[in-house]
């Protein structure tokens, strides 16, 4: 990948193209397109409402871009469940658009919010839609956009009750979306996520005592770092062996060795 030309006076304008779907795009264009003077960063804080999606009738008018802090999620209803989680570098609220694929993307009312303080930059709906109309790359990021959203929830639906395969179905989820979007892994494979035990449980629908045991299992076995002593680290979940976490997302009841946990102590 090409190195990033660098705009110290322009800091909403790095952030822009660190994101998936401007990475790389030519700064005149963009300029053509989006006022990054009148673009306005905004803080959302921890279980802050955002918006209910798939509201009959209603949508949106901007489309949000991550900067930094995160995730956002997206819950279903009634039974709670977490059906999306993003993070920075991607965006949210394509399906809420009433344009492109957002024409069609309907389904039941659930709400968006971000799970932790979050930094977002709001871009006008006009100025999205005449990006797409004009850029065959940015038309296809954004499309990918859709596509990645419905092969996270493709991977919840292959979540069993069987809790080690539950927990990797999250896993295997984020694992794919993210290496889509170029976000992850690091220079030394890993993929880490900031994923707090509430929202595997949610997306899981296990309890958050038996989430905590299978990722106990998986730092025994090797798929996980050890947990990090400091605080900041807690929720941070970091993956080592992504391909042996495909196995244990294909394992049936009775096919994981280590489950279920059974402590010396």
């Amino acid at each position: 990948m090409a190195r990033r030309t660098q705009h110290p006076a322009e800091p909403n304008l790095n952030k822009i193209l660190g994101n998936y779907l401007f990475r790389e795009l030519e700064v005149a264009w963009l300029k053509t397109h989006l006022n990054f003077e009148n673009l306005k960063e905004v803080t959302l804080y921890a279980s802050q409402p955002i918006y209910t999606a798939f509201r009959r009738g209603e949508s949106l008018d901007v489309l949000y871009v991550i900067t930094s802090g995160g995730p956002v999620i997206v819950r279903s209803t009634p039974l709670d469940r977490i059906i999306g989680v993003s993070y920075p570098g991607t965006c949210f609220g394509m399906r809420s658009l009433a344009f492109s694929h957002g024409l069609v993307s309907r389904t039941f009312p659930s709400l968006v919010e971000a799970y932790k303080t979050t930094s977002i930059l709001k871009l006008p709906l006009a100025a999205v839609q005449a990006m797409y109309q004009e850029s065959k790359v940015f038309r296809h990021r954004y499309d990918l956009l859709f596509e990645l959203q419905e092969k996270f929830q493709y991977h919840l639906l292959n979540c069993s009750t069987y809790p080690p395969q539950a927990v990797a179905a999250l896993l295997r989820a984020l694992i794919y979306q993210e290496r889509e979007l170029g976000n992850q892994p690091n220079p030394q494979g890993i993929y880490a996520f900031d994923l707090p035990v509430d929202i595997i449980a949610h997306a899981s629908q296990l309890n958050q005592r038996t989430v905590e045991q299978v990722l106990k299992g998986m730092h025994k076995v090797g798929l996980l770092a050890p947990p990090q002593a400091n605080e900041a680290a807690g929720d941070i979940v970091s993956v080592l062996d992504p391909e042996a976490m495909k196995e244990t997302y294909s394992a049936t009841r009775g096919k994981v060795d280590w489950w279920p946990l059974r402590d010396k102590s």
